[in-house]
């Protein structure tokens, strides 16, 4: 839909229509704009900004988020831009870069054990992506996909009715005010979310909770870390637990000369005045040497936050990403659960504008986001509290009696019991930080329960090991597809490219021919592209390796039927009695699914 001109005399009739407008332009709203753009949907994006983002920001990239960038073409440019897994696991904790080290943890799936958790679960790798890669990428992917984009023009309000919504916006460069009329609103305008506040969203959680500085330099660092890679190290100093996320943080952007320094400050009292001597002296504490040259990019203020919407959504207009969600970068969950905000919602928003599902369906975001906005808010802030744990194991409450930290830390090193059970102590604190740096289930094992899932009477599998640190595939409906490699004609594929691409999937298998044949009959009455896919041998895909055999959890001949997003929305154990039987057992499946209020 092609946008018309701005008009500069007010705001009383629209001047710009779109079915979607999407506000702000960070994680979430570049994501949701892509997606729709990519699944064929009017878009347009507004942003208060003048050019996306200039700091780094969030940088952790998970499997999950490589996933969906996969889905979109996205995964190698990423791969070629990012910094590589590889570089990402040996987070440290010491003194200073220079100073002692007090251990290390293996993370985000590199340690040798983990990392096969890891690839048994996705066909991609994890990546560090600081925003000034992500944001790019995906707007450029978007525009070239036909969405539309403005800088310089703030969200002010809206109005909503029957058929749609009418956004009032500012053009900061001329001060002129005029509307955009489109058929839905996604609020993605970050912690301090206008649109959330003017739906009045419900939320949870003390709000901010700690003060942290952030300071972006250039500095060669390289001879304190290039052997032992990493995109985090802490650092325990005097004052390094003092709100902030724990302890100081030197946090690598590009290996090994662009960083982040952060170090918390009082909130009551306010941020200090972060002049270039108050700056150079942070920076030179937890280097450890004042040996270096630096150049200062960026300085700011921020606070942790604890707080989290309890519902996300209202009418036509939707929030995602840091609107409804607002926690400290821990864990590394921020970006990566905004995009699969914005992934789960995109597919539901094309399929309510193309006509082939109802209105209903879109209650279906709200339902299946809200416990995950719970879960990661929670999740990350509990692994700053899980910091705490390092200054237990030297007996320590804080840091303010400077000398008792350094007989503390001189205690570690010392023979005899009383240093053994410190350094036994302080092996087990670090490793508990796998519950901030392994959090591997946290990202993968959401289990949706909504109107765009239909039950088939089994319970949930219970999960056998830890389910915030492992992984546990299954294809109950409302868990996401098990990842293995099958074959076509020889060649590896993984079962998750089999799937998406905008369009829902029938997943079956030898004696499951009738699935395949009602999809197409249906594709055809429902007006929608679904996608064939029969594993086994003799079949297009093949399974060599056995694998998909033993994950499918249904008979050769029974059905998953895979949401757009990858989930599963229903399953059939095995072959169908009849050719009729499959038709009915799959419109119904559909039915349920796209048309909740129908079924």
């Amino acid at each position: 839909m092609t946008a018309l001109p701005v008009r500069t005399t007010g705001p009383a009739a629209p001047a710009v229509t779109t079915d979607v407008l999407v506000v702000g332009s960070r994680p979430a709203g570049a994501s949701a704009v892509l997606f729709l753009a990519t699944y064929g949907v009017s878009t347009l994006l507004v942003t208060k900004y003048a050019r996306l983002s200039d700091t780094p920001r969030a940088h952790i990239t998970n499997q999950r988020t490589m996933e969906a960038m996969r889905d979109m073409g996205l995964e190698e440019r990423l791969l070629r831009e990012a910094t590589p897994w590889e570089y990402m696991g040996n987070t440290t904790f010491c003194t200073s870069l220079a100073g002692e080290e007090l251990g290390r943890i293996p993370s985000w799936g590199t340690d040798t054990v983990r990392h096969a958790d890891y690839e048994l679960q996705s066909p991609t790798s994890m990546l560090d992506a600081p925003q000034t890669i992500t944001e790019p990428v995906l707007v450029q992917a978007a525009q070239e996909r036909g969405a539309r984009v403005r800088f310089d023009t703030e969200y002010l309000s809206h109005v909503q009715d029957d058929d749609g919504v009418t956004t009032t916006v500012r053009d900061r460069l001329t001060g002129a005010e005029y509307a955009i009329r489109s058929r839905y609103l996604v609020g993605a305008d970050g912690a301090r979310s206008t649109v959330a506040a003017d739906l009045d969203l419900p939320f949870e959680g003390p709000g901010a909770v700690a003060g942290t500085l952030s300071i972006v330099f250039e500095a060669d660092l390289s001879r304190f870390v290039a052997h032992r890679p990493s995109v985090l190290y802490w650092m325990l100093q005097p004052g390094a637990e003092r709100e902030g996320v724990g302890l100081g943080v030197l946090r690598m952007i590009r290996p090994w000369d662009e960083w982040m320094l952060m170090w918390g400050y009082e909130m009551a009292a306010g941020p200090p005045d972060l002049t270039d001597d108050v700056v150079r002296e942070l920076a030179v504490a937890l280097v450890g040497t004042d040996d270096f040259e630096m150049r200062v990019k960026s300085r700011s203020p921020w606070t942790v936050n604890h707080h989290y919407a309890t519902r996300l959504a209202e009418g036509r207009v939707f929030c995602v990403g840091d609107a409804v969600h607002r926690h400290p970068p821990t864990n590394g969950l921020g970006s990566n659960t905004s995009i699969q905000d914005s992934y789960n919602l995109a597919w539901k928003l094309a399929h309510v504008l193309s006509g082939a599902a109802s209105p209903a369906l879109l209650e279906s975001y709200d339902a299946e986001r809200a416990p995950v906005a719970r879960q990661i808010v929670e999740r990350a802030n509990q692994s700053i509290a899980d910091t705490g744990k390092i200054l237990a194991a030297l007996d320590l409450s804080d840091t303010t009696d400077v000398a008792k930290l350094e007989a503390q830390l001189a205690l570690r090193k010392a023979p005899g019991p009383e240093g053994e059970k410190v350094r036994a102590a302080l092996r087990e604190a670090i490793a508990y930080k796998a519950y901030e740096f392994d959090a591997h289930g946290v990202e993968h094992n959401h289990r949706y329960a909504s109107s765009a899932v239909v039950p088939d009477g089994t319970p949930m599998p219970e999960f056998r090991r830890d389910p915030e640190l492992y992984a546990q595939p299954t294809t109950w409906p409302g868990a996401k597809l098990p990842h293995t490699w099958v074959t076509r004609d020889g060649r590896r594929v993984s079962t998750l490219d089999l799937v998406g691409h905008g369009r829902f999937s029938v997943v079956t298998g030898i004696g499951g021919r009738a699935w395949l044949d009602a999809a197409r009959v249906l594709g055809s009455d429902l007006g929608l592209e679904l996608t064939p896919v029969s594993i086994g041998p003799g079949e297009e895909f093949e399974d060599p390796y056995g694998t998909w055999a033993e994950l499918r959890e249904i008979e050769d001949g029974g059905v998953l039927l895979v949401r757009p997003d990858g989930y599963v929305a229903a399953r059939s154990p095995s072959s169908p009695s009849s050719a009729d039987d499959a038709l009915g057992w799959l419109r119904g499946a559909l039915t349920a699914v796209l048309r909740p209020d129908a079924a």
